[in-house]
């Protein structure tokens, strides 16, 4: 190959594309040469790590494991009943289980509210050396505890302190010891072998009466919560007694003064405060005032804190199984259970396949973290109540909607509608072009039927036999005037005594039903229902709802239960709009006024077709299909693009690899042919002078040869192999 063509060859692609092949260089290679691979232990070195492993996993879960952790520190006793206004004695004990310890670290808690810490003895006790001398609050309930045993101790039952209480109040209170205490090895490291502790549960209990005995209608049981804020108070009567004296109050143990109330054996308290308040009494006999009887009366009127439900995996779901929590406090009387109820709100969903349901679905008894029965497609309200040891109860609602998966709406042979059945897409198409043509006759049938009664309206024309009738009627009222007078006249005397009879018949009152559950945020493709009690078991409730864009009024009738409970589910959807709702009791013949009346908004979220409806949740979701459609066709393009470009492009890398060695190999024939020529004018030069044409020549093949040497280097080719 000439060196011009060698030259522009180098020039046009050798430039661009070496570093591309060679891009640590080839003075990289000797290195990695040189790098050994890393050495291979033998297998009896491998054997004897896992020996020594294994001993010193044995030897550390024996001695350290099995030996720490071993110490228990306990109460007693650990129950015990003990009425308001006395002491008792609780004593705290270290069990070592056969390990010496010297250091104990004790930290114990109690309720402040019911419980006085009057003081710690530190009298006997194993403890040879107080830190600081025993701590305690009855502000938070605390005491600290810290002393060491000189030389360490080993015992089964050693006792480390007493301590005393005053009981404040009635309840049950929980004497506890904190996991941050400690008891520390005797080991010279204060290794904390605190493997257990224990607590003391007591009931604390009003004195027993010493004066009269007390009994209540409102609130029969003392250790009970009651809703009801209004208390009635009994006592047995006693002719020696010349008087009472008495008084509520907030103290648990309480002195009334000695002024006399009077005989009276009842009294009544209206609105008392939230909580637990006393009702103490004593009684006078021949002049001497008596003991004292104390009677607890807890009152809680107010529900449970608001709580959120939650539902997962999420409120919008496939899962047809999803599990429901919800968690709430009560600062009185605290939680008593739960009850939920499922009300199915899409027309298709049969109420008896949601657990608890019937015609009314019924709220059952559950647990949190609750998991549904297998449900059916579709939205529902779930309704838990949350109630206190009181009966007060707190209500909450979320939606939930089993929704299918996304890819089984659609198949490419048609609209596929509730994974049931597919409808063609050209029966779709055609199905909606007859929809249309039969509207568009239907509208001009309507049309012209509107025009003919516009035409009659404005001309008067009557049809014969109406026209007949009237003449009929005018005649008839000429000749039986005076009578039909005499006639209204009776019947509105007639209508006076029913309107008294009526009014007689209102004076027993009977009050509207209370509503709790109302379904107030739906859409017209979701079941309306309401509920609520009655002031009477068993009675009827009318429930009324009124249209405000038509005016139109609905009602239906449903009977409440044993419980006073009441519930109604409506059987179609309501269509789109403004709604007034209120309701009425009906006892036999007696009615109750209606209740006040409910707003209600049933927002659009369907399209409906006469009785058939498309929701914006599937339009949305058509559009949403296109759109991923569209999606899909440009990624399958750009993917098909993109491999047979790289596909190209290897193909090509690999051509001009190929052109590149054969551009070496032909600079390495150039340099082979100019070192033969070179070597020629270096023997002439050793026989003879050369002349000036030769020496011009060896230095154009000096330079040649340098050029050359630049790109193809020092190396040895394969010339015979790239000349064939």
């Amino acid at each position: 190959m000439p060196p011009e063509e060698l030259r522009n060859l180098l020039s046009t692609r050798y430039s661009r594309w070496d570093n591309c092949f060679y891009p640590w260089g080839e003075t990289a290679l000797p290195i990695l040469a040189e790098q050994q691979p890393p050495s291979i232990p033998t297998p009896r070195r491998i054997y004897a790590k896992i020996l020594v492993s294994s001993l010193f996993v044995f030897f550390f879960a024996w001695f350290g494991v099995g030996k720490a952790r071993a110490a228990v520190l306990s109460l007693s006793p650990g129950t015990g009943t003990f009425p308001v206004g006395n002491t008792f004695e609780v004593s705290l004990y270290l069990n070592t289980e056969g390990d010496s310890v010297n250091t104990i670290e004790a930290y114990v808690q109690f309720p402040p509210d019911k419980l006085q810490l009057v003081s710690p003895s530190a009298g006997q006790s194993i403890i040879g050396i107080w830190v600081s001398q025993p701590k305690f609050n009855n502000q938070t309930g605390t005491t600290e505890l810290q002393g060491g045993i000189p030389g360490g101790i080993t015992t089964s039952s050693g006792l480390v302190t007493k301590f005393v209480f005053r009981v404040k109040s009635t309840g049950s209170a929980i004497v506890k010891i904190q996991d941050r205490s400690r008891v520390l090895l005797n080991d010279g490291l204060g290794t904390d072998v605190l493997r257990q502790t224990g607590s003391g549960i007591f009931q604390l209990t009003l004195p027993p009466p010493a004066g009269p005995t007390v009994v209540s209608e409102t609130h029969p049981e003392q250790s009970r919560w009651y809703p009801i804020s209004n208390v009635i108070l009994r006592w047995e009567a006693d002719t020696e007694v010349e008087g009472y004296s008495y008084i509520v109050s907030r103290e648990p143990v309480d002195i009334p003064d000695d002024i006399s109330e009077g005989l009276t054996n009842s009294v009544v308290y209206r609105d008392l405060e939230d909580g637990t308040n006393y009702f103490h009494i004593k009684a006078l006999r021949k002049s001497v005032w008596g003991g004292i009887t104390h009677y607890a009366l807890n009152i809680d009127t107010l529900p449970p804190a608001l709580f959120p439900i939650e539902i997962l995996p999420g409120a919008r779901t496939s899962r047809r199984e999803p599990i429901i929590q919800f968690e709430t406090t009560d600062a009185l009387s605290g939680n008593d259970h739960y009850e939920l109820k499922l009300v199915p709100l899409t027309q298709g969903v049969r109420a008896q396949s949601v657990p608890g349901a019937g015609d009314q679905p019924l709220f059952i008894e559950v647990a949190s973290p609750y998991i549904t029965a297998n449900l059916e497609l579709g939205s529902y309200d779930v309704i838990v109540r949350a109630y206190d040891k009181a009966g007060n109860f707190q209500e909450s609602v979320k939606r939930l909607a089993i929704v299918t998966s996304i890819f089984r709406f659609v198949s490419e042979r048609g609209l596929e509608i509730k994974s049931t059945f597919i409808i063609p897409w050209y029966l779709f198409w055609l199905f909606l072009g007859l929809i249309i043509v039969a509207a568009a006759y239907l509208a001009w049938r309507l049309h012209r039927w509107h025009r003919h009664f516009d035409v009659t309206h404005v001309q008067k024309h009557l049809p014969e036999h109406v026209r007949k009738q009237f003449e009929e009627l005018k005649r008839y009222r000429a000749k039986y005037g005076k009578i039909a007078v005499l006639l209204l006249l009776a019947l509105g005397l007639a209508f006076r005594g029913a309107h008294v009879k009526a009014e007689e018949a209102s004076q027993i009152e009977l009050g509207p039903p209370f509503v709790t559950t109302l379904a107030r945020n739906i859409s017209n493709e979701e079941i309306f229902y309401i509920g609520g009690k009655t002031e009477v078991a068993n009675s009827q409730v009318i429930i009324f709802l009124q249209n405000l864009g038509t005016g139109e009024t609905v009602s239906q009738t449903v009977t409440s239960d044993k419980k006073s409970d009441w519930f109604y589910r409506h059987h179609t959807f309501l269509t789109s709009g403004n709604y007034l709702l209120w309701t009425q009791s009906k006892v036999g013949e007696l009615t109750s006024p209606p209740s006040p009346q409910m707003q209600l908004t049933v927002r659009q979220t369907a399209i409906q077709f006469g009785a058939s409806r498309v929701s914006f949740e599937t339009l949305y979701f058509l559009v949403t299909l296109v759109l991923f459609t569209i999606l899909v066709v440009v990624a399958g393009y750009a993917i098909f693009h993109g491999y047979h470009g790289r596909r190209k492009h290897r193909r090509l890398m690999k051509e001009i690899k190929e052109a590149e060695d054969s551009v070496r190999r032909g600079f390495a024939v150039l340099r082979r042919d100019i070192e033969a020529e070179l070597s020629v004018v270096r023997k002439a030069k050793l026989t003879k002078a050369l002349s000036e044409e030769e020496k011009t020549k060896e230095e154009q093949l000096l330079r040649d040869l340098a050029w050359v040497e630049k790109y193809v280097g020092k190396e040895i080719w394969d010339i015979e192999e790239a000349e064939h």
